[in-house]
């Protein structure tokens, strides 16, 4: 006989997902597996923008035509953007922290995690566009940001969207 350790008001009490947890743990666990996210998005941000920073400073950075420095610091300011969103729900959490807000902070951090992918999927979609650019010709580059923009809608919108449950 298996006996729940946290106590018989919760013993047999599932939610929808199947879990017996009370609404504190499972803020919790969104939180924690929002920080997981964040941790993705911020360490895959953090290599762009850092890529995008460098490439001022290189000597064929005046090679560039208008467009692609058009491209390029279109693409700064949407990593900076990205990075400044993705920091959001540490600040969040630091304001709210102790004040028993978590269901506010989870709600918004989720909000803001969907708002820091839109970012990162331009950041990609710009990074390809721009080194297709500089490499090949305008034509393939256009090609090949498409390509990754479908990819990405496709991984990140189509494939959850068909996947969730009816309600």
């Amino acid at each position: 006989m298996s006996h729940d350790l946290r106590g018989p008001d919760l013993a047999g009490s599932r939610d929808e997902t199947g879990r017996n947890e009370t609404e504190n743990e499972r803020l919790d666990r969104n939180w924690n597996e929002i920080l997981q996210e964040l941790r993705v998005t911020q360490t895959g941000t953090q290599i762009l923008t850092g890529f995008l920073l460098t490439l001022a400073f290189q000597p064929r950075f005046q090679d560039l035509d208008s467009f692609q420095v058009g491209v390029y610091l279109v693409l700064v300011a949407v990593a900076t953007l990205a990075t400044a969103l993705g920091l959001g729900p540490v600040s969040l959490h630091r304001a709210l922290f102790r004040k028993r807000r978590k269901d506010a902070v989870v709600n918004l951090a989720d909000r803001l995690l969907q708002v820091v992918l839109i970012f990162v999927g331009l950041l990609i979609t710009g990074v390809v566009l721009l080194v297709f650019d500089v490499v090949t010709s305008r034509t393939v580059a256009v090609v090949c940001a498409v390509v990754t923009a479908v990819v990405l809608l496709v991984v990140w919108l189509v494939l959850p969207f068909r996947h969730r449950p009816r309600s």
